[in-house]
């Protein structure tokens, strides 16, 4: 858990799920895959992007290698519907976060959860942990089994 402040929603989550992943504050900012990167100083490519979408009506989320852009016609076929990028009200509505914050999982309802084949190339990867200034590491064979995503092609 993240140190000197209280526990985010997220952080509380975690440790009601029996989860110890360490949440890591940085008051610059990581909202962006680059402020993440360039905070962490890490590759772009290894912050996950959580992405909310809809398909075929319902909330969907795209785990999303930040060096890449998202096929929205990849991730439709897969969800099996026409996809849209959410709005800021289906985010909070869908995840119980804001966008910029979303965690790849603890959401406030399941989702389906489709995660870019490309994350799998490091040993270590980042994700947004609930708030804009927070993240944790984690392993993508660890993020698959606790997000429940689906591996595939989605830049």
């Amino acid at each position: 858990m993240a140190s000197g402040l209280a526990p985010s929603r997220f952080e509380a989550w975690l440790k009601s799920a029996g989860l110890e992943l360490e949440v890591r504050r940085f008051p610059e900012g990581t909202r962006t895959a680059e402020d993440a990167a360039r905070a962490i100083g890490c590759e772009v490519g290894q912050i996950v992007k959580s992405l909310v979408f809809t398909a075929g009506g319902e909330a969907v989320v795209a785990l999303v290698s930040g060096a890449n852009r998202l096929d929205l016609a990849r991730l439709a076929a897969l969800a099996g519907g026409r996809a849209a990028k959410a709005d800021a009200e289906q985010v909070r509505s869908a995840t119980g976060y804001a966008i910029g914050g979303v965690p790849p999982f603890g959401h406030a309802r399941r989702l389906p959860v489709f995660m870019d084949r490309d994350l799998e190339r490091y040993g270590v990867v980042w994700a947004a942990a609930g708030r804009p200034d927070s993240v944790f590491p984690i392993t993508p064979a660890r993020l698959v089994e606790l997000s429940g995503a689906q591996v595939a092609e989605l830049a």
